[in-house]
């Protein structure tokens, strides 16, 4: 039977050069009390101290809930492996996360994992197997040959290994126990038995806890509310309490970042369409408008971070879910949440009135199956030799979250962004873009800093289809290269596209259609511009 205790005394044994692992999404399902507690525990006593933090994907927002940023601290953190990693700077201080400064200043062993491996390793931790093996992320920043995911000079272990399977290469990632799993839930009884029926999301939480079982861990859980047995179903039961060690109430917890608690996440409440927040017109709802053109009815659709989650809100300030009509678009997100509308911003991976939530394992198994046919993801750099990147760039270090899953397994892919970034400017004037100031840096960069995906390859040797969409241009992705597909209204073609990337495409389109005049409005885009 699981114990009742705070947050502090649920923390106070953890030992030095212990694994601790907890999970959550951005603000979503952190365990943020406990996570304070043991980053509190650290500053008033020195210790636990050398312990390997263990995060599927990035845990915290860094600020409100800071989330592994509490135990981002020299001499406590001695090694971290995440799926992501948070980076924005904090507009109250100017500052970025301490975790970011820890990697930059080399003070930690740091590694990034795609989230598919960092939560399908757990399975194999649970099964007690001696690693997880997967053709994804071949010839990626993951891949030994391409550093195997070290994001600090201090990183010397070789956590995944490049392998020959019955003649096929594979990446494989060794096992290690954890010793203590941090996680949340919305309830438990005085059993421990755990549900997590008010949450956005479950994401890895049953996996990492039956992983630090199989290893002879210790589970904390934090939950809002202690509820009597007879009270839920147990098909309600995620986990059964012989599984679960302690038990640390926080009823205020944040439901996520800006968000106190709201049902519509859960869709214990449904929320009116029409009530949807609108994005402001900027060149990303132009770019979330033209991407949302690739999007087709009844076709399993994945969004991720930026201006490509901004696409279901542009379609529902478009009309498009009016009536019954959301039922023919579906949406999801790496993280499990499905149906209704995929949320931008702090709010990302959990969706507005979803029909149904899945566990983050299972969720890629989904993707890695390749079910999810479309897929809008974000870029940060797209090179010469047809590599995109999002996992390291300038001063930001994200990692790649489940961008690698994702882009291999979808059919058809779309990247949106910014052409370029670092002060651009841009104004929209009867259907037309204006360039008042072109960003400092070209996103189409000669080479990429870093390898996250090799997208000219899955054109040529999976039958991949590919498209790039920025505000001022749309370029088809080629086995041969870019070729230039459409260019905004009120753009200099060589002036504002060719003399602002490090590389020519390999073709322009002629003749070159113009993007849709509509698209620059500050209006609702009618229904019958869309071509959906």
């Amino acid at each position: 039977m699981a114990t009742i205790t705070t947050a502090a005394d649920a923390v106070a044994a953890i030992p030095d050069r212990a694994t601790v692992a907890s999970v959550g999404v951005i603000g979503w399902i952190t365990p943020d009390a406990v996570l304070k507690a043991l980053g509190d525990r650290f500053r008033d006593t020195g210790a636990p101290r050398d312990l390997t933090f263990y995060f599927p994907c990035g845990t915290g927002d860094a600020q409100g809930i800071r989330g592994m940023d509490h135990v981002a601290q020299e001499g406590l953190m001695k090694r971290i492996v995440s799926g992501s990693y948070i980076n924005p700077v904090d507009p109250k201080t100017g500052r970025r996360p301490e975790l970011m400064r820890l990697i930059r200043e080399n003070r930690i062993e740091a590694y990034s994992w795609p989230i598919g491996a960092s939560m399908h390793w757990l399975r194999e931790v649970a099964r007690r197997s001696p690693g997880y093996f997967t053709r994804v992320g071949l010839g990626t920043y993951i891949d030994p040959e391409l550093g195997g995911g070290r994001f600090t000079e201090r990183a010397e272990a070789d956590l995944v290994r490049r392998v020959s399977v019955g003649g096929e290469d594979l990446l494989c990632y060794p096992t290690w126990p954890i010793d203590v799993a941090i996680v949340r839930a919305s309830s438990a009884d005085e059993f421990g038995n755990l549900s997590w029926e008010d949450e956005a999301l479950v994401s890895a939480n049953i996996g990492l806890i039956l992983a630090t079982k199989a290893s002879g861990g210790r589970v904390i859980a934090q939950v809002r509310r202690i509820v009597g047995r007879a009270r839920r179903p147990a098909s309600a039961v995620g986990i059964p309490g012989y599984f679960v060690d302690e038990i640390v109430v926080e009823p205020e917890m944040m439901m996520t970042t800006d968000v106190a608690f709201d049902p519509a996440y859960y869709s214990g409440a449904r929320r009116p369409i029409a009530d949807l927040p609108r994005p402001e017109m900027s060149a990303d709802k132009v770019i979330a408008r033209r991407a949302a053109r690739e999007v087709r009815r009844r076709e399993l659709s994945i969004f991720g971070f930026g201006a490509a989650a901004d696409i279901p809100l542009v379609m529902a300030e478009d009309g498009h879910f009016d009536g019954d009509g959301l039922d023919d678009w579906w949406f999801t997100t790496e993280h499990g949440s499905y149906g209704g509308v995929v949320m931008s911003g702090w709010q990302f991976s959990a969706n507005i009135n979803p029909s149904a939530i899945m566990d983050g394992l299972y969720q890629f198994d989904v993707i890695d199956g390749g079910l999810c046919r479309f897929a809008a993801l974000a870029f940060a750099q797209f090179d010469a030799e047809g590599v995109v990147n999002v996992s390291r760039f300038g001063a930001a270090n994200p990692g790649a979250g489940g961008f690698i899953d994702i882009a291999e397994n979808a059919r058809r892919l779309v990247f949106t962004g910014t052409f370029t970034t670092g002060g651009l400017d841009v104004r929209f004037e009867n259907g037309r873009l204006h360039i008042v100031r072109d960003g400092r840096i070209s996103k189409f960069a000669e080479k990429a800093e870093s390898v996250t995906y090799r997208v000219r390859d899955g054109v040529r040797d999976r039958g991949q289809t590919a498209r790039i969409v920025t505000e001022r241009a749309v370029f088809d992705v080629t086995a041969e290269g870019l070729v230039l597909a459409e260019v905004a209204p009120g753009v200099d073609v060589r002036t504002h596209i060719l003399d602002r990337m490090d590389y020519a495409p390999v073709r322009i389109a002629e003749p070159l259609p113009l993007m849709d005049a509509a698209l620059f409005q500050t209006g609702p885009v009618p229904l019958d511009r869309t071509g959906s």
